[in-house]
């Protein structure tokens, strides 16, 4: 979980403590390669989330980063930096589960449909998605034995435990189903 961290001081917004790492460590360049930075507009700003690159053009994060102009960054060790091991992709089709529900945040996953594929690199890989049989940032996974086990819904704003996660597997029959069809 630490690692994530590090990726969490980027995803914070300004002025919220972001200019250091708090109770981790900064993780080896690209050792995350399935990390997804994704950008959006609401109403009033730009936000920001993270998310999980599980095949070479879908991305999944939680539906309540969804907004306009969606855009996802891959391969980025340090956002702030322009880094040539960088994909810019913009957003082709943003899906939210048909039953997520922002008061309470149940269901709260959605799978961005990428404009083009992301190219394989050593800093750009798909994390593999659980068989049937998850503290981070909003669309941030939770990682067990290089499988996508959760995407972060919501927590505390200090970022202190616990924090809410959904689980991934529950969704896979959606998101198998809805990637099959685009």
């Amino acid at each position: 979980m630490q690692p994530f961290l590090l990726l969490l001081a980027f995803l914070l917004t300004p002025g919220a403590g972001t200019e250091e790492i708090i109770g981790g460590h900064e993780a080896k360049p690209h050792s995350r390669p399935y990390m997804a930075f994704v950008q959006f507009l609401d109403e009033k700003s730009k936000k920001r989330c993270g998310g999980i690159l599980v095949r070479k053009d879908f991305v999944l994060t939680a539906a309540h980063c969804l907004g306009s102009s969606i855009n996802v960054t891959l391969g980025a060790h340090n956002i702030k930096e322009q880094e040539r091991t960088q994909q810019f992709i913009p957003v082709k089709r943003a899906i939210p589960h048909p039953a997520y529900n922002p008061k309470n945040f149940s269901n709260d996953i959605m799978l961005l449909q990428l404009e083009r594929k992301a190219k394989r690199t050593t800093a750009v890989q798909p994390l593999r998605l659980p068989s049937s049989k998850v503290q981070g940032d909003s669309g941030g996974p939770l990682v067990c034995k290089r499988v996508a086990q959760g995407i972060f819904s919501h927590g505390r704003i200090n970022g202190t435990p616990p924090g809410v996660y959904m689980k991934v597997s529950h969704f896979l029959p959606w998101i198998k189903r809805t990637m099959k069809c685009l």
